[in-house]
């Protein structure tokens, strides 16, 4: 089964090259863009701004959508949204995104969160609940964290994270680094195990992603069975795509979001910046099996020998289609599309800037390529 998960691999590798490489339009026999719509910055529901919504994640069952605000209990308390997108018609219209509920998280003791003790960033449905990811503040010394919430906002457990990914001692010479920490979040179809990432390398790892430097991240699976990691493998970014002109240290290239196909195979999301330029987005197919498990590995640098890493293969380059790209953190599945195929939903974090807006694309995928269930 390995043997021939790898060929099939290889085999749908081998044709997005020859269709990227050979094709000059956006619309593809393995992605269709099926239209945007745009929240605008300022939108207030039920007395809250929606902004900052970095990771987003389907309800199949109810058709709902929500998505988390990575606002840190600043503008309003901690917070996701529930979405209405209307895919009905095999679209996406402007008009056909719209917000129909608001939910406050709470803490243990079932109190709102207090201001900068959170930045949430990943959220991903469970059944019936979702996982928020949180980034934390390494110079605040203020933890990330992997949370369960029931739909109503209340904590239900946390997952452990390794020690390697905090700063025990204080020294700042190890850990997740500030604002590049764990932006994505997926849970698997058959809800056994949980996906989260780094953004960019951990300190001990490696430096970040720069022009001429991929930086080595790190993508854990969680066993939802034992609430326990089981494995980590390497992810390597691409380099960041463009230098800034006016201010290099605006420049920013990392792993923002993962979507899970099953428990070996991803789609995941790298935005890179640059100021003046403005935003590449990339989606690429991820094939974990042929890699390490590195789990037991502190320090990349000091590894003895080599790494294999995860697989990734382009599907897309966002810049392709031809419309202007925003802020785009978080991706999942979508709703059935009338016509077949399987339906994907980006996100953007408008930051909560008047030059930005909540950007939500809508694209399809030919069910042959990738479907939730398998490849």
């Amino acid at each position: 089964m390995r043997i021939l998960l790898s060929i099939l691999f290889i085999v749908l590798t081998l044709t997005f090259f020859l269709i990227f490489s050979t094709s000059s339009v956006a619309i593809s026999t393995i992605i269709d863009f099926m239209g945007q719509g745009n929240l605008s910055t300022g939108l207030i529901y039920n007395n809250t701004e929606v902004g900052g919504l970095s990771g987003i994640t389907y309800d199949p069952e109810q058709q709902v959508y929500y998505a988390i605000s990575d606002d840190p209990s600043n503008i309003n308390k901690a917070r996701f949204y529930t979405l209405k997108i209307d895919l009905s018609s095999g679209s996406l219209a402007e008009t056909g995104i719209s917000v129909i509920g608001v939910t406050p998280l709470l803490t243990e003791t079932a109190e709102p969160f207090l201001k900068d003790s959170l930045d949430p960033e990943g959220i991903a449905f469970s059944g019936n609940s979702v996982f928020i990811a949180s980034e934390g503040n390494f110079y605040q010394n203020i933890p990330a964290f992997i949370t369960e919430f029931s739909l109503e906002g209340q904590l239900l457990r946390s997952l452990p994270i390794s020690d390697k990914f905090m700063d025990e001692n204080g020294n700042k010479n190890q850990g997740l680094r500030s604002n590049l920490s764990l932006e994505s979040l997926t849970i698997t179809p058959d809800k056994n195990y949980l996906f989260t990432a780094t953004e960019n390398a951990l300190i001990q790892d490696g430096d970040k992603a720069s022009l001429d430097r991929v930086t080595p991240s790190r993508i854990l699976r969680y066993n939802l069975q034992t609430n326990q990691p089981d494995r980590e493998y390497l992810y390597l970014t691409d380099p960041l795509a463009n230098s800034s002109f006016i201010a290099e240290q605006y420049n920013r290239q990392g792993l923002v979001d993962i979507l899970a196909i099953d428990d070996q195979h991803l789609i995941s999301l790298e935005r890179s910046f640059s100021l003046g330029l403005g935003y590449t987005i990339k989606l690429f197919l991820v094939n974990l099996e042929p890699a390490d498990n590195i789990q037991e590995l502190e320090s990349i640098k000091q590894a003895k020998s080599a790494i294999i890493p995860a697989e990734k293969t382009l599907l897309l380059n966002l810049n392709r289609l031809n419309i202007l790209i925003d802020n785009i953190e978080g991706l999942t599945w979508g709703s059935p599309l009338p016509e077949g195929g399987r339906s994907l939903i980006l996100i953007s974090d408008n930051n909560f800037m008047s030059l930005q807006t909540t950007q939500i694309i809508a694209l399809r995928i030919n069910p042959n390529v990738v479907s939730p269930s398998g490849l």
